[in-house]
């Protein structure tokens, strides 16, 4: 069993950190507490060990990470030899064994450390620690040849020395060598080899670490703005009709601070989307006037304009020995670096060579990085009808960078590409339609028309409705156009899944449609329904829902456990409210004879085993409830909100249940990160089930009717 895995590289630059920014991640989808050890660590900040507290919320004292400093290791080396150097550093990285589930630990990184033969006191120190190793060869600036001979080298360098070699990884390789490679790679090596492309984006520094590099002083600009990667150099001395031309999508224009035509031009380009840029750098420490630096600010909120006092030679000396770096404040490079990996590695194959026993606790991180990693396996296409606004744009900008779903954008075109370029995001990846102007629209109309037919729609009217985003968004998914919707950061429950009740309309085996919220708490993950939809669902309701929400618990991994919950336990009280709880549970148990339920219980004696002996002794359920069903919205509504804020518990949701093709509603105050769930959900839910629940067997209710929202 694996207790700890170690990233080596055998040189600099091989961008190592998407590696163990890439482990970490797997570790972290298994195991709940993952330590992170260094043996050996330069002056100065832990770029990589900041990044990686600050997005994993690791709580290991910073002063438990580090083995020793490399001028004390030196130092020891020097006075007492190599065997009292590893002794001690074996010693450390036990003090962090003992607290942790498995350790990540840092190689060294050939910097300047005055170690002879580094690859072999890396090798020495994974087999004292008992790591299996992850090699890391850099293949920048190298020939497909070349890599190919180090990796192998590498191999049989490490092998050599005793290493359980877990895999290795070229990594910035050029992208028209990585096929070749990797084939090549596989045929000569009995472990794993995966070829990453080396990604422009990674090397480019930011706005900040240009500005922060060069003591530079920000005249305009916001934070978001700050964060873009400057991917190319534009030097501006031409006139502007010469100068606009030579302007790549995400340069950093560099020219004279008494340039306002230049200024005012490179804005002005950025403005209308031809290209977005980066932001200015202004040289000489000449300044715009406020005149021309107000209009700056109108033309392109939010992009940088920066003054540096040195001249345009120095500073471009300056600026392309400058290299973009992973850190706490770069969490976009974090993100294209996950999904980097994440697209090259095979993270299924590494993750059982691993064998990292998973953790019983499923925490909440544990939980949304299994959604993301469910949601990329079968890649699906989801459509997003609020295209313009900013936190949708930032929840694309991440699911794009992970590679997690293709998706479509509705709305304005230009207004979307505008707001995509002030806030930095490349959308060149995602599809965007305005349904106003869509050649689909007088397609849908009619399809609309034919739907709603009997409701006296005609293809006029139709006309209108389908140029509303969420219309427009629902007949793509109708229409096998896009595989599932995600709306409602602007817009009401009601304008979001009012359309799919008149397109998509219900599953055959579902008489209503309702919700579930995934309530992930420190150490589980519960599901409870319906806390978002049906005011007051009747017996047969209340069924259907219990039924839905146990397929929807399992889909996602939550084993089903049913609670229908009252204010009474079993016998022990009576009326309308318990009887209507009661008659659901009889209901559920006749159509489902599979499925584990109990009800009427109260809250407490389902989730707290030491209340379920008591009141409910030898029950299969009550104590370890994972599915709990509350008897009206009003009682659903207010404890999934109760407990989000006081235990501190991440909801996830509502997703919507019983529609034929999924359509799920977000929260108006959703932050970027529920946005980013609710969509791997969504593409989770248009996935082919491999095992389908089995439908319902009772009396079926009336025929559905479309609930009041």
């Amino acid at each position: 069993m694996t207790r700890s895995v170690y990233v080596s590289g055998i040189d600099r630059g091989d961008g190592r950190q998407v590696v163990e920014l890439g482990v970490m991640e797997l570790l972290t989808r298994q195991v709940d507490r993952v330590g992170v050890f260094r043996p050996l660590v330069h002056d100065g900040p832990d770029r990589m060990f900041e990044l990686l507290r600050a997005r994993y919320r690791l709580s290991q004292d910073p002063g438990t990470v580090y083995g020793l400093a490399y001028h004390e290791a030196a130092d020891l080396q020097a006075e007492k030899g190599s065997d009292e150097l590893v002794s001690r550093l074996v010693e450390r990285y036990l003090a962090v064994a003992r607290e942790y589930e498995v350790v990540l630990v840092l190689g060294t990184d050939y910097a300047g450390t005055q170690l002879p033969d580094e690859l072999a006191f890396n090798a020495r120190l994974a087999n004292e620690f008992g790591a299996s190793l992850v090699a890391v060869v850099g293949g920048k600036d190298q020939s497909a040849e070349s890599v190919r001979a180090e990796t192998r080298n590498a191999y049989r360098a490490f092998e050599g020395l005793g290493c359980n070699i877990l895999a290795m990884i070229a990594n910035r390789v050029a992208p028209g060598d990585r096929e070749e490679v990797a084939r090549r790679l596989a045929a000569r090596l009995p472990v794993p080899c995966y070829v990453v492309p080396d990604e422009p984006a990674l090397s480019a520094p930011t706005v900040s670490q240009i500005t922060q590099a060069l003591g530079g002083t920000i005249l305009l600009g916001d934070d978001s703005g700050l964060a873009r990667d400057a991917l190319d150099f534009v030097f501006g001395g031409a006139m502007l009709p010469s100068f606009l031309p030579a302007l790549t999508p995400g340069c950093m224009v560099v020219t004279p601070g008494d340039r306002a035509d230049l200024v005012i031009g490179a804005l002005a380009a950025h403005a209308a989307g031809t290209p977005p840029i980066a932001g200015l750098l202004l040289t000489l420490d000449e300044r715009p006037s406020p005149e021309v630096l107000t209009l700056a600010a109108r033309l392109a909120p939010g992009t940088p304009v920066v003054s540096v006092p040195g001249n345009s030679f120095p500073t471009a000396a300056e600026l392309f020995s400058l290299e973009g770096k992973l850190n706490a404040a770069t969490p976009r490079k974090a993100e294209t670096a996950l999904g980097l990996f994440e697209r090259y590695a095979d993270t299924g194959d590494l993750l059982d060579r691993l064998a990292v026993a998973r953790s019983e606790r499923v925490t909440p991180m544990m939980f949304e990085h299994e959604l993301l990693e469910q949601a990329r396996a079968d890649r699906r296409r989801v459509v997003l009808p609020e295209g313009t606004e900013e936190r949708v744009l930032r929840a694309a900008d991440v699911l794009i960078r992970r590679d997690v779903c293709d998706l479509t954008l509705l709305g304005d075109t230009e207004r979307i590409r505008k707001k995509a370029a002030d806030l930095g995001i490349d959308l060149s990846a995602a599809q965007l339609i305005d349904p106003a102007a869509s050649e689909l629209r007088q397609g849908f109309a009619e399809r609309y028309a034919q739907l709603r037919a009997h409701r006296g729609a005609t293809v006029e009217l139709a006309y209108d409705v389908v140029s509303d985003v969420n219309y427009f968004g629902t007949l793509m998914v109708e229409e096998g156009l896009a595989d599932g919707m995600v709306s409602g950061s602007v817009h009401s429950t009601a304008a979001t899944i009012r359309p799919s009740f008149e397109i998509i309309k219900t599953k055959p085996d579902a008489s209503i449609v309702s919700s579930v919220f995934f309530m992930c708490l420190a150490d589980r993950v519960l599901v409870y329904g319906d806390c978002a939809v049906n005011p007051d669902p009747d017996a047969g309701q209340l069924a259907d829902i219990a039924i839905q929400s146990a397929a929807t618990a399992a889909r996602f991994g939550v084993e089903p456990r049913i609670a229908m919950l009252s204010y009474s336990t079993g016998t022990s009280g009576s009326g309308a409210d318990v009887d209507k709880v009661r008659e659901a549970t009889k209901l559920v148990r006749e159509a489902r004879p599979d499925l584990l339920i109990e009800g009427p219980v109260q809250y407490d004696a389902a989730v707290d085993p030491s209340v379920a002996a008591t009141k409910l002794p030898g029950s299969e359920v009550a104590g370890r409830a994972t599915v709990l069903i509350f008897p009206d919205l009003n009682t659903g509504n207010n404890t999934y909100k109760a407990v989000q804020r006081s235990a501190g518990a991440v909801a996830v949701g509502p997703v919507l249940q019983g529609l034929r093709k999924p359509v799920n509603d977000l929260s108006r105050g959703a932050l970027v990160g529920d946005i980013v769930n609710t969509v791997a959900i969504t593409a989770i839910q248009s996935q082919s089930p491999s095992r389908p629940p089995a439908p319902a067997t009772a009396p079926q209710p009336p025929t559905p009717q479309e609930p009041a929202v």
